[in-house]
């Protein structure tokens, strides 16, 4: 670690400078004074020059292995396609370096496992990328459930629809590079908060379907058409004997929403029910037997992590949560503890989204309570 008047700092390098880093994780970043961003790594040398330039960032390569060498390098954020995470953070973690990577973690729960593998005999810190955890309203929420504030929990509810064009998503259309669709963009962060707050999921059965073609660029110009989900589903039975479900969709006409899209998480107690929204993350609905459900408040203990330099009265309140996610990773590292979500439970989501693509399949339910060991 680098020293900054006494103050030890986080050395960081992103891996993938693509639109996730620049929006999610340099804020967060920057945002700490015990971390930095020391060196960017991009296969795309047009885009790691523009961003060496847009972060002030003097390294840059497009060789993930010499962020991996490099001794002046702390830990990695991996923010690349989802068939390259496994063998970066196998690589980062069998270098010594503390790895924060996005979701899907691979592309199917066994790669997860060999990242867990690698990270766990290095001794390193790692997390899963699911910054859904970190809104306020998902953050009161867990609360009121983990206090029996909502009484029993019976009943979780997931709606995720965006409207995105139907054009090209590049490599994130093709299943060899993917993975899946929605399932694995979208869907699996909801999978995540839900076992967060719910417990861990013993059945599911599921589908997945494809409407979109998806064959022309933004520009117009030909290409492969899409092999992926852009729509999901599925029902879930939670080791409680709670019920979910959940749905989502990347082709809801309507629902952009200053492109944040339409969001709702509910959970039915058998006392109240809760909705958390990603539009309004600051409020949350509740609402007990024979009243309606009402926007209140999220305590201002919940707003941002104990400790944390960001102000919640400032930036897009849909946005500016998702800062909180570098600020447990560094403070994981600094205080030497494990990080959360770790990339256990990354495995764990992916572990239900396979099920759910096996249940496409299969037409019948999938039982997770002998694979999640």
């Amino acid at each position: 670690m680098s020293d900054l008047m006494g103050q030890a700092r986080v050395r960081i390098a992103i891996i993938g400078a693509g639109a996730v880093s620049d929006y999610h994780h340099v804020p967060g970043i920057r945002l700490d004074p015990r971390a930095e961003l020391v060196a960017v790594c991009d296969t795309s040398e047009s885009l790691l020059e523009q961003r060496r330039a847009e972060w002030s960032i003097d390294r840059g390569t497009t060789d993930y292995l010499e962020i991996c060498q490099d001794p002046d390098i702390d830990a990695v954020i991996i923010a690349t396609p989802n068939f390259t995470h496994c063998p970066i953070a196998v690589a980062a973690a069998e270098a010594g370096k503390h790895v924060m990577c996005e979701k899907p973690l691979g592309l199917n729960a066994g790669e997860a496992q060999q990242m867990i593998d690698a990270a766990v005999r290095a001794g390193v810190v790692h997390i899963t990328a699911f910054t859904y955890r970190f809104a306020p309203s998902m953050r009161y929420l867990k609360h009121l459930a983990s206090t029996g504030q909502l009484g029993d929990l019976r009943h979780f509810r997931s709606q995720r629809f965006l409207d995105l064009p139907e054009t090209s998503w590049g490599w994130r259309q093709y299943k060899e590079l993917a993975g899946a669709g929605d399932l694995f963009d979208m869907t699996i962060h909801r999978i995540d908060f839900a076992m967060d707050l719910m417990g861990p999921i013993d059945r599911v059965c599921g589908a997945v379907a494809q409407y979109a073609a998806r064959a022309e660029t933004e520009e117009g110009e030909a290409c492969k058409p899409s092999e992926v989900d852009d729509w999901s589903a599925m029902i879930g039975i939670f080791q409680s004997g709670s019920v979910g479900v959940w749905e989502g969709t990347t082709l809801a006409k309507g629902y952009d929403l200053n492109g944040f899209g339409h969001e709702w998480a509910e959970i039915n107690g058998s006392q109240a029910s809760a909705v958390y929204r990603l539009h309004e993350p600051n409020t949350l609905l509740l609402g007990r037997t024979g009243q309606d459900l009402e926007p209140v408040d999220v305590p201002a203990e919940f707003l941002s992590p104990a400790g944390s330099p960001r102000d919640p009265s400032e930036g897009e309140p849909a946005t500016v949560f998702r800062y909180d996610l570098a600020w447990e990773f560094v403070s994981a590292i600094i205080e030497k503890r494990p990080a959360v979500p770790s990339f256990e439970a990354g495995r764990l989501a992916q572990l239900v989204a396979d099920s759910v693509l096996r249940s496409q399949q299969s037409g019948s339910w999938i039982e997770l309570s002998s694979q999640r060991a």
